[in-house]
């Protein structure tokens, strides 16, 4: 049984990063999302080659396309160009890069004028981002844009014994105050929630407390939440899954958590649904489902459930 998570504790069950190339990104796509005035939009979302991310999350697997020294200057820009070459026409751009935007390590902040030309283009633009990397540094990027900017921070869960486990490094007092900051600039925020995360193993207080965590980010300022279900296959969540400190989430528990978060009528709410086979016992039912929620993610109201045998 793990007992204590420390940086060298989730180093250690750690398998090997993949090979990546710090000259492109590791991924481009082209998807829709649903905007904060009711639009749905043409987003291309870039993962970001370069540095991992220092604060090492118990959960977290996009360590594995990350450098292990920091970002070279020029680096970030070379790759949004070679993405945006090869993608189409869209208003909305995310940049994500496994980590936080606003780590001079990860983005240089000597790349950012050149990096806020190429994105001149679009009219929204999204990034990832710690809440404790916060400072002035922020509404200087934003004042460099020709657009709007919105910063994707991971909340995970307001459980009061559960968030300090995580290695995350913060509480929800953290969140709240960078979340406040942001608003105060004009900079809208989206928030990470977990379905499911280490160290909460019973079912029923797991869809409670995502709830609650999608409460408080709402009540703390976000115009959205994206709910994670927390999955396995980063060496650590292996061992803690052995030891019972971590059980993976239904496909029901997510449809339901989902469900009730966008009966708040509080905000956009999102279901990441990458991976989602993991989480299903149907071969049945299980893409009937998964094309409900992709569309509840675009019209965010909730649509008929799914009837099968299996449930």
């Amino acid at each position: 049984m793990i007992r204590q998570i420390t940086n060298k504790t989730v180093e250690k069950y750690r398998p090997q990063k993949a090979e990546v190339d710090h000259s492109i990104p590791y991924l481009y796509l082209n998807e829709k999302e649903v905007q904060k005035d009711g639009t749905v939009q043409d987003v291309n979302t870039i993962f970001l080659t370069n540095r991992e991310c220092p604060f090492k999350c118990v959960m977290c697997d996009l360590w594995r396309h990350t450098l292990d020294k920091p970002t070279p200057k020029g680096a970030i820009p070379r790759q949004i160009e070679y993405a945006l070459e090869r993608l189409p026409n869209a208003d909305v751009v995310k940049l994500y890069n496994s980590g936080n935007f606003f780590d001079g390590k990860a983005i240089p902040r000597y790349d950012y004028e050149k990096i806020s030309d190429l994105l001149s283009g679009y009219d929204h633009v999204i990034v990832e981002n710690h809440p404790r990397l916060i400072g002035s540094f922020i509404p200087k990027f934003r004042d460099m844009l020709n657009s709007s900017l919105e910063i994707a921070m991971g909340l995970e869960t307001i459980h009061p014994k559960v968030l300090p486990k995580l290695n995350k490094q913060i509480t929800k007092e953290d969140f709240f105050e960078a979340t406040r900051f942001l608003n105060q600039e004009e900079i809208d925020v989206r928030a990470f929630i977990l379905l499911n995360p280490p160290f909460l193993t019973d079912p029923k207080e797991n869809i409670e407390w995502c709830l609650k965590s999608v409460e408080f980010a709402f009540d703390s300022g976000c115009t959205a939440c994206s709910i994670i279900p927390v999955r396995d296959g980063n060496g650590i969540m292996e061992e803690l899954k052995k030891s019972g400190d971590y059980i993976p989430p239904t496909l029901t528990a997510l449809e339901t958590v989902f469900e009730r978060s966008l009966q708040m009528n509080n905000g956009r709410v999102f279901c990441d649904v990458w991976d989602l086979e993991k989480f299903s016992d149907c071969d049945v039912c299980f893409e009937p489902r998964k094309k409900r929620l992709e569309k509840m993610n675009l019209s965010q109201n909730v649509l008929p459930g799914i009837n099968c045998d299996c449930n």
